[in-house]
């Protein structure tokens, strides 16, 4: 198991750029861009640093970050925004965790697997 959190990927609003851990390079191409479009919006309307990063759970967490100087980093638009992207995000959030768990941490139990089978056959 990690010991760690482990970055899927991130944006900067200093630096204008966008990082893909290359761990996750299995992932299919349109979640991948998806990813990038999330971040690089946050970091364009927000301002800051945000990473998305598995901890030892296999919980996917939004990490955000400012310089001290930055006047224009909004921490409260930042909070709401990651609680929207939550609720909009949410079934692409839970498919990277599962994914997380399967193939890297390898703990995602027959009964907890077969739930989310059953969730994807059925449509919900």
């Amino acid at each position: 198991m990690y010991q760690e959190n482990i970055v899927l990927c991130g944006a900067s609003a200093y630096e204008q750029k966008f990082y893909f851990n290359h761990d996750f390079d299995s992932l299919p191409e349109h979640v991948k861009q998806e990813l990038q479009i999330l971040c690089v919006l946050y970091t364009e309307e927000i301002g800051g640093i945000l990473t998305l990063e598995f901890d030892e759970e296999g919980e996917l967490q939004f990490k955000t970050e400012a310089e001290e100087c930055d006047g224009f980093y909004d921490e409260i638009g930042g909070v709401l925004k990651i609680k929207q992207l939550r609720e909009e995000k949410r079934e692409l959030l839970e498919s990277l965790e599962m994914y997380y768990r399967v193939f890297f941490l390898g703990d995602l139990s027959d009964e907890e697997l077969q739930k989310k089978v059953d969730y994807v056959d059925n449509g919900e």
